[in-house]
């Protein structure tokens, strides 16, 4: 979804009516059980995303991206930090797309 907004907002609105794969659409109710109902979650919930085509490590890391997002939602509000003006967001974008989330090799190679 990186770089298609439609398709992200067609997904905020409704998940069941945006256009992905069901595949896409048995993660995102898995994530949006793992968000609201974490501690409901049980073996058949993830066999089904396995079903869908989903290995371990796809499950393990939305579940971990999951997790961290609501760890950093909660400790944004409870320091009150706030969101930064949307051209601090463009470039941080901008540089993820291009260079992902690992900084630059040091000269050293380390």
């Amino acid at each position: 979804m990186l770089g298609d907004e439609k398709k992200v907002q067609a997904v905020l609105e409704n998940l069941e009516t945006a256009p992905l794969s069901e595949a896409e659409r048995v993660l995102f109710r898995f994530v949006a059980k793992v968000n609201r109902e974490s501690e409901h979650i049980q073996q058949e919930d993830v066999n089904a995303v396995k079903a869908a085509g989903w290995t371990d490590e796809a499950i393990y890391d939305a579940i971990t991206v999951c997790a961290l997002f609501n760890f950093y939602n909660r400790w944004a509000d409870a320091t009150g930090v706030r969101e930064h003006p949307v051209e601090v967001y463009e470039r941080s974008a901008e540089r993820l797309a291009t260079g992902g989330y690992a900084g630059p090799e040091s000269p050293s190679g380390k």
